[in-house]
């Protein structure tokens, strides 16, 4: 039987080791767009990079909806989605600062600077989910 996630447990799910999000949003013509995203977690928020004018910057530049899922594909399975609007910024100290704690995450603390250098350029936007509704569970298959 699942379990609802504390706070403090959900932060910890959303921080673990590697794990992806997946990415939901909206284009233009109502039809969603989903894809996998490196991302971080800031207190409550979701903190990702993507440029400007890839499909999903142009969705969240245009309706600043959006959901990310974040699941545990090991038994008893996990997981998290966190549904809420986007505040984005270009401001580049900042994307650059996002981009090197993401690459951090992924690639390592060794990498974290290559990555936030390759992806803190012009272009790119730094993304934060502020949560609006959560649904955590732990145990789904218990």
């Amino acid at each position: 039987m699942p379990r609802p996630m504390g706070p403090d447990e959900r932060r910890a799910f959303l921080a673990a080791g590697t794990r992806t999000g997946i990415l939901a949003t909206v284009r233009a013509d109502g039809r969603p767009h989903a894809v996998p995203i490196w991302f971080v977690v800031d207190g409550d928020d979701l903190v990702f990079n993507t440029g400007a004018e890839t499909v999903k910057g142009r969705n969240l530049r245009r309706d600043g909806r959006a959901v990310i899922t974040v699941d545990d594909d090991a038994p008893p399975f996990s997981y998290v989605a966190v549904e809420g609007r986007v505040e984005i910024s270009e401001e580049l100290d900042e994307v650059r600062r996002w981009a090197t704690a993401i690459g951090g995450r992924y690639m390592g603390a060794e990498r974290a600077e290559e990555f936030g250098t390759r992806n803190g350029v012009p272009g790119e936007l730094v993304v934060r989910l502020r949560p609006e509704r959560i649904l955590a569970e732990a145990g789904v298959a218990d």
